[in-house]
């Protein structure tokens, strides 16, 4: 593994113990640098290597529906680390609590975790890591260039940070060694109890089924395959035409950590499609912008995280009159006057997933037609980390900062509400995809 994977949150050297690998972000056996680290680091130390998952009851906005989903996927990470020999374990409660104390219950001498962008899983790791008088490694497996390696300042846009990437691709962008089985006398099965992680997250069978969309590493493996064979090649037009249904629908494996990004990206790069380069510029340029503008800003899920010239253009336009006002939920319960609007977020209640184009729409109105920029970006923000299978991600956060804030954009025309904010329009749609088949296939799921 490159070093430049690595992030050492303390500086306390090993002495003895168990390796512990903290899984989080990316919840997944197969292509994950950081359970490799683990298991590298236990072959050194002759140590026993555990995986532990605390699942926070609470977290941001989530619904139990997406808990259903991680949950699934998370069974599926048990047998395949019980097949390769390694026990696993979940801990319930806040992790800032939990975790620390699994450390001191094992004697472990070791904790390697993944790389996460937002605030609270980083106060969730500066917690353990304050707390353990052990090693705490933070591996970024999560992006092809890592975080840190790619930058190490909050960039302007996509253009500044494309440069770097595609200087430092070629060191990074390298097939993932397999696991291979863990043998050591001190490694034994683990078996752990769903029914009870299931009650902490308040999931039942009715929420698992509302998703309608498989979970776990096998069935994103399905899922990208199916891409490649019907979707890929006709991705570059259809993506921005949400009656055309011609996005990926990876992302949510590729948010819970079910399907690694370094795979995806080399499987594509090597393809002779016609999209390649279009895929390849959201998969890796897009997607660690994110990641970036997470890690580098504080205030990057609030108005105070917006530039300074999207602040001041809104606060000019405060007073201005809007057409159409509505509250947090009428926007929840799609009750507007725009039956495009309407049933962008009916799908998304129904799905748990928004077409990427209409995202950007979804955002701006809310923007239009909420009394204030604050209220409209606190709406955006919670009505995406409740709804989206993919919400509660750097992703989602930058996607929001870039319409209701201008982040990674220029300023515009300057017009009542939006100032010189980049503006969408019913109209504007129409002249680019089938509103009315959207809206159908919407309403007749």
């Amino acid at each position: 593994m490159d070093e430049r994977r690595l992030h050492a949150l303390n500086d306390v050297p090993y002495s003895s113990g168990p390796v512990v690998y903290w899984m989080s972000r990316d919840q997944r056996v197969r292509d994950n640098w950081a359970l490799l680290y683990a298991r590298s680091r236990a072959l050194e130390y002759r140590a026993p290597l555990v995986v532990l998952f605390c699942l926070a009851e609470r977290f941001l906005a989530a619904r139990p529906e997406q808990y259903a989903f991680m949950l699934a996927g998370l069974r599926a990470v048990e047998e395949e680390l019980r097949a390769c020999g390694i026990p696993f374990y979940i801990e319930t409660g806040d992790p800032a609590r939990s975790a620390p104390a699994f450390v001191e219950r094992l004697n472990a001498g070791l904790v390697v975790t993944d790389f996460d962008p937002l605030r609270v899983k980083r106060v969730w790791r500066e917690s353990l890591a304050a707390k353990v008088r052990v090693p705490v490694h933070e591996i970024d497996a999560h992006n092809i260039v890592p975080c840190r390696a790619a930058s190490g300042k909050q960039e302007y846009g996509a253009h500044t940070l494309r440069k770097k990437l595609n200087r430092l691709l070629p060191e990074f962008l390298l097939p993932v060694p397999s696991l291979k089985k863990f043998n050591t006398a001190q490694s034994s099965s683990s078996s752990v109890n769903w029914e009870r992680v299931y009650r902490a997250a308040g999931v039942s069978g009715e929420e698992a089924e509302r998703i309608g969309m498989e979970s776990g590493p096998r069935a994103a493996e399905r899922a990208m395959r199916r891409f490649f064979q019907k979707g890929l090649d006709d991705y570059s037009w259809a993506r921005n035409d949400p009656s055309a249904n011609g996005q990926s629908g990876l992302s949510p494996y590729l948010h819970f950590g079910q399907l690694s990004a370094q795979r995806l990206a080399l499987e594509i790069s090597r393809s002779g499609s016609r999209s390649r380069d279009d895929f390849m510029e959201q998969l890796v340029v897009r997607r660690e912008l994110a990641d970036n503008y997470c890690l580098y800003n504080p205030r990057y899920d609030s108005f105070e995280g917006i530039p300074d010239w999207a602040k001041k253009t809104l606060d000019r336009h405060r007073a201005d009159v809007r057409e159409y006002l509505y509250g947090r939920d009428d926007f929840e319960e799609a009750r507007t006057h725009d039956p495009l609007w309407n049933a962008a977020q009916k799908g998304l209640v129904r799905r748990g997933t928004m077409h990427g184009y209409m995202r950007m729409y979804w955002a701006k109105k809310i923007l239009e037609w909420s009394a204030s920029p604050e209220e409209a970006y606190e709406t955006a923000v919670l009505l995406n980390d409740r709804h989206q299978l993919d919400g509660r991600d750097p992703n989602g956060y930058a996607g929001i900062a870039w319409s209701i804030g201008g982040t990674h954009d220029r300023p515009w025309a300057d017009r009542p509400v939006f100032g010189m904010i980049r503006y969408m329009s019913f109209k504007g749609c129409a002249s680019k995809f089938n509103i009315r088949r959207y809206i159908e296939s919407i309403e007749n799921d």
